[in-house]
């Protein structure tokens, strides 16, 4: 079962004279990575660089920022892996020192900086979501709200036309269920659309 983290942690670690500032956070996708990404970058304007790693939605992202080829996002990245991390966005900035650290130093600075900040962060169970939308007669809909909150479900958009159409994501190992509830509770007028159709 792939983990999350509750909460950003940080680390500092200095290595002949470099400052590393690691951090490891929660994030929802590459698109929140990123944005997360050069937020850190505008908090540190005079850093020499500022690598990353991403585990989310099982695909990876490694950045090394200049550093030669393969001594920090890749190594960080197996930081991450090796903890069974997902959803996890990894970041080091580095105050360059003035002393060359070679590729080995960096490799272990960069790998460090992570594990350091893992070692303090609380891992939680990632809960994998399943986006789903339906159109069900307005009869229904109260009821299908109460069971959606009953199955730990995220309500979207709500869409009122000649039925009510819902869209809203629940936890994968509930999904197959709660749409074989809709339909039964239904009895087959449950119209089941695609999630991002219609702007619901």
């Amino acid at each position: 079962m792939p983990y999350s983290l509750q909460a950003p942690v940080t680390s500092e670690l200095t290595i002949r004279k470099s400052r590393f500032l690691g951090r490891v956070e929660p994030v929802a996708d590459r698109v929140q990575a990123l944005e997360r990404v050069a937020a850190v970058r505008a908090e540190h304007p005079a850093a020499t660089h500022v690598c990353w790693a991403l585990m989310a939605g099982g695909h990876s992202a490694a950045n090394d920022d200049g550093e030669p080829g393969g001594t920090a996002g890749r190594p960080m990245l197996e930081v991450l892996r090796h903890q069974d991390l997902d959803g996890v966005l990894a970041t080091v900035v580095r105050y360059y020192g003035g002393i060359l650290l070679g590729a080995g130093g960096l490799v272990r600075a960069y790998t460090d900086s992570v594990a350091q900040a893992l070692l303090q962060a609380r891992k939680v169970p990632r809960t994998v979501f399943t986006a789903l939308r339906c159109s069900v007669p307005y009869a229904l809909e109260g009821w299908l709200r109460r069971e959606l909150t009953a199955q730990g479900a995220t309500l979207g958009g709500v869409e009122h036309g000649q039925a009510v159409t819902l869209a809203f994501s629940v936890p994968q190992n509930a999904a197959a269920a709660l749409v074989a509830r809709i339909n039964d509770a239904s009895q087959g007028q449950a119209l089941w659309l695609r999630p991002e159709a219609g702007g619901v």
